[in-house]
Parts: C-alpha cells; sequence; structure tokens
C-alpha cells in the first residue's frame, strides 16, 4: 500500500476514502453528468461504463489491499448521485459534431458542449463529394427518390420529431440496402441504436433503449404482423415525453425523439391496425431488383465509411432543404403508390368497395351493414382474399373509411319487416346479390 504522505487528499489518515470528495475530484478530472442514471461527457452518452469503472480502479487499487471491486462499485454509485443533473434541453438550432459544433446558419465552432448526442463524424467544410456513396444509392434506388432517402438522414441529424415521419426500404433481398445503416452507425455513433422494430412496440423494455438517440435501424425487419402500434406511432410523432421502465427501475418521464429507419423484404403490418394514422406515419420506397450476375464488393462499406465526412455534408443539404420545406419530405409518386398499395392490401375493404357488380353508389340508396358484410364476405370468396369478421369490418373497417366514399352513417335503415338497423345512406347492394 502506498504510504500516506503520497494519499491524494480524499484519502484520510485512517486509509478510508472520503468519498464526497473522491467524487467531486474525480470529476474535476473528468466531467461528467448523470442523467436518468446514464453518464454523459461532452462526447455524448458514456456507452461503456466499464471504463468508468476501471477508471476508479485505477485511482484507488494502491490505497486498498481488499474489497477493491466492491469499493469501486460503491464510488460509481456514488459519482452518479455527484453527476445528477436534470435532462439538458433539446438543441435543434446546432449539430454535435466530433470537431466541434456546426450551427444550422452554417457556422462552425471547435468548441464543444456537454450533449445528449454527439455525432462519429467531423464537420470538415471542404469534404469532397462523396462519388462512391452516391453511385451505390443510384444502384439501390429509383432516381426519384434519392432526394427522399437525403432528406430523412439528414432529419435524423436533429433531435426532432417535427418530419413526423418513419423511412421502411424494401426490396426482394440481396440488394444491399442494410449498409446503408452501417454507414449511419458509423457517421452516428453511440446516438444510434441497432434494433428490431418488433421489439420497440412489444418489450415494454425496450423504448428505454431509444432515450438520446437519434437514429434506431432495423436491418432485417420481422415481416410478422404487429400486434400493437401505439408505441410506435408515439414515439414517430411525440413532441413530449413518454414513460419508459428499465428492469428493476422506477419507470421515468423521457423524450424519445429516435427516427425509424428500417430494411426489410416486405412491408411493416399490424394485425389490429389498418388506420390511416399508421399507414401515414411511414415512408415506403422500394429498392431496384439486384442485377444478374452483380459481384458484390466485400470491402463496399469501408468504402463507403471512408467518405463519410462528404456524406455528412450531403446529409446536411437534404436537412437544409428539409426545414425550408416546413419538415416536409419530397416523395415521390412512386413512394406514394407503394404506401397506397400497402394500405389496401392491410384493408380490403377498400378494394371491395371499388370493385363491380357486388354493390353501386347512388344519394338514394340505402344498405343494412348486416348486407354489406354479406356482400363483402361474396367478394372475398370470389378474389380470394381472406374475409374480415363481421365485427371488424363494421366497427373497424366501415367506421374508418365511410366519410370519403360520401357514405351516411345511421341507425335508421328500415328492414323489410318494419324493424329499423344499423347501415348507410349512398350506397346500395348490387341486383346480382340481393339473395346473399
Amino acid at each position: 500500500m502506498a504510504e500516506l504522505l503520497d494519499a491524494p487528499e480524499w484519502v484520510d489518515k485512517n486509509k478510508h476514502i472520503i468519498e464526497p470528495l473522491f467524487c467531486y475530484c474525480f470529476l474535476d478530472a473528468f466531467p461528467m453528468r448523470c442523467i436518468h442514471d446514464h453518464f454523459y461527457t461532452v462526447d455524448g452518452l458514456v456507452a461503456d461504463e466499464s471504463r468508468i469503472k476501471r477508471d476508479i480502479f485505477y485511482e484507488i487499487n494502491e490505497y486498498l489491499d481488499t474489497g477493491v471491486a466492491r469499493k469501486v462499485d460503491h464510488l460509481f454509485n456514488a459519482l452518479k448521485m455527484a453527476a445528477y443533473s436534470e435532462p439538458m434541453p433539446l438543441q435543434t438550432d446546432r449539430i454535435h459534431v466530433a470537431n466541434g459544433t456546426y450551427h444550422m446558419d452554417g457556422t462552425f465552432t471547435e468548441d464543444k458542449e456537454f450533449c445528449m448526442n454527439r455525432l462519429a463524424v467531423g464537420y470538415v467544410p471542404d469534404a469532397p463529394t462523396p462519388t462512391r456513396w452516391l453511385q451505390f444509392l443510384s444502384e439501390l434506388l429509383y432516381e426519384e427518390d434519392i432526394p427522399t432517402v437525403q432528406e430523412y438522414l439528414g432529419y435524423c441529424l436533429l433531435p426532432t420529431t417535427k418530419g413526423q415521419k418513419m423511412l421502411m426500404l424494401i426490396g426482394k433481398g440481396g440488394e444491399g440496402k442494410s449498409r446503408i445503416g452501417l454507414v449511419m452507425n458509423a457517421i452516428f455513433g453511440s446516438s444510434m441504436n441497432t434494433t428490431s422494430i418488433q421489439k420497440v412496440e412489444t418489450n415494454r423494455f425496450a423504448r428505454a433503449d431509444l432515450e438520446s438517440k437519434l437514429l434506431m435501424v432495423d436491418d432485417d425487419m420481422d415481416m410478422n404482423a404487429l400486434p400493437k402500434t401505439n408505441h410506435i406511432k408515439s414515439i414517430v410523432t411525440s413532441e413530449c415525453k413518454m414513460d419508459v421502465e428499465r428492469k428493476g427501475v422506477q419507470s421515468q418521464q423521457v423524450q424519445i425523439y429516435a427516427r425509424f429507419l428500417c430494411f426489410g423484404n416486405g412491408a411493416l403490418t399490424a394485425l389490429h391496425d389498418r388506420t390511416d394514422g399508421f399507414f401515414r406515419r411511414q415512408i415506403v420506397l422500394t429498392t431496384k431488383d439486384k442485377p444478374a450476375g452483380r459481384e458484390d464488393d466485400p470491402f463496399l462499406v469501408e468504402k463507403l465509411v471512408s467518405e463519410k465526412e462528404g456524406i455528412f455534408l450531403w446529409m446536411l443539404e437534404g436537412l437544409n432543404r428539409l426545414i425550408a420545406n416546413n419538415y416536409k419530405f419530397t416523395i415521390s409518386d412512386r413512394a406514394e403508390e407503394n404506401l397506397s398499395q400497402i394500405a389496401r392490401n392491410a384493408n380490403n375493404v377498400v378494394d371491395f368497395l371499388a370493385s363491380e357488380g357486388y354493390i353501386r353508389f347512388q344519394a338514394h340508396l340505402e344498405a343494412p351493414t348486416c348486407k354489406l358484410y354479406d356482400a363483402y364476405h361474396l367478394w372475398c370468396e370470389d378474389n380470394a382474399e381472406k374475409p374480415l369478421g363481421s365485427k371488424s369490418f363494421a366497427n373497424h373497417r366501415m367506421a374508418q373509411i365511410y366519410s370519403a366514399y360520401n357514405l351516411t352513417d345511421t341507425d335508421s335503415i328500415r328492414l323489410p319487416d318494419g324493424k329499423k338497423c344499423r347501415g348507410y345512406e349512398g350506397v346500395g347492394i348490387a341486383l346480382r346479390y340481393t339473395e346473399v
């Protein structure tokens, strides 16, 4: 053990560590803040907190003979209390980059301040154009969809949900779309999280992992339908705090602004939610098919990452365009049709209402809901579609979309026996199916 004459001020004459004094000295040497039980430095989240414990060990090990590991844990917890801080305010007027602070007015300073999310890329205003990245995107995506990707990736640079969208890139497989996620990891660093969107929705602890993250990437989206969608929808559009849980810890109110970037071989679907609210939060882009005979470059990611400073400038260009357009994304006709098709596939009632020979629309007509369902059920049989249950058809699908067809919901449809029932005015059953 070191002689006490050489000991720091936080070791007393009885060879005990004065914990508050140790914490203040440690934080003076290694400035940190503890927010919601996580440490942050000027470089953002300390992703590996075992490094802090290692530093504590190096500070105290020569003054203790036994119980060093237990003391390290004790001091680590004391540090959390000494470094306690309220969450830092969100800053949408600047981007914390690896070599300083980029302000959205175009100015840059090498000064760093405490922040919740610092990027792993530096601001290099004269970085060369990322030609390999642009070539990769032109081979992967249709030309009219590249501005959408540029704006969305730029959108993820700021801690805001004003765009109120998540981005889905859908392909048949093997196109290389998930390479985008690996490049983004090199740019966002600890400000990005890779997980499953299914897990975010269904695991009550998963949402806590999105705190202080700018981007969440799902690089192989599960094609099983989501049992619920309320958490995902809330995160995409939320501008206030939400309740999150961590194992063994009291739930907390946390502001989550992580944006979702998902890659898959099919669209994101839901078991029960076919509402417009679910689909209008999505941007769905389809990739080009992988060319026959293409030889994949095993070093493609390394080549793309080598251009990350130029890619960052390209993303900034997209962000500035998005802000100038009041956070409205550039959406191609192709992308619009993608989303319409997905919505139709998820809700075959829409296709039923657009069919011929089963129903007809005229202002003077009316139809009981039960008869509409009979016609819908027959349409499903004729078209090899799986019909919804009668209750789901009536209370969810028709109730959500009838106004778009200029129908009037009423409970005064008169039946042949004089009884009245629920139904719709403005639509009637086609004659060939009046017996159903």
